[in-house]
């Protein structure tokens, strides 16, 4: 299983426990000849990100690197494309909840009456104002090796 050489990667990210490197999931469509469809491969790669531009789950656009830093560090991070749980649609531009567009989601309850408990995303705070709270990942994690470590950050 490996990537193909491209300079350019759109990968999620993933938890890492290195100091400015960033762990990403690459994912590429690999053709079987036999049944002719496409079947995904992942790949594990790094990248350097001393600024911690993305967080656990985002999807962001890579670039490989003119000289390496490490044998493993290959890649340089360039920007996060979607930030984790705000879908938006690559052809359309529209955001997306659950299969639904949100703008469509919102004219059908206009339609029928909104619901008191409905969601709204146009008064939600941006993500990262539960930092601390419900939301720990910009927390420096690690492994957890011992079944007596009680911390919340262990992985």
């Amino acid at each position: 299983m490996s990537v193909s050489r491209a300079s350019m990667y759109l990968g999620q990210c993933l938890p890492c426990l290195k100091k400015n490197v960033s762990k990403f999931n690459i994912t590429k469509m690999i053709l079987d000849p036999n049944l002719r469809m496409y079947f995904p491969e992942s790949t594990v790669l790094y990248a350097h990100d001393p600024q911690k531009l993305c967080k656990t789950g985002d999807v962001v656009l890579i670039e490989e690197l003119k000289e390496k830093f490490s044998r493993e560090v290959t890649h340089k991070v360039l920007e996060v494309v979607y930030p984790c749980g705000d879908i938006t649609d690559p052809i359309t531009g529209k955001k997306l909840s659950g299969g639904k567009y949100r703008d469509e989601e919102e004219e059908i309850s206009e339609m029928y009456g909104k619901h008191p408990n409905s969601f709204d995303y146009k008064s939600a705070p941006p993500r990262g104002w539960q930092e601390d709270k419900k939301d720990f990942t910009h927390v420096d994690t690690y492994t957890k090796y011992n079944a007596s470590d009680d911390s919340p950050y262990a992985v």
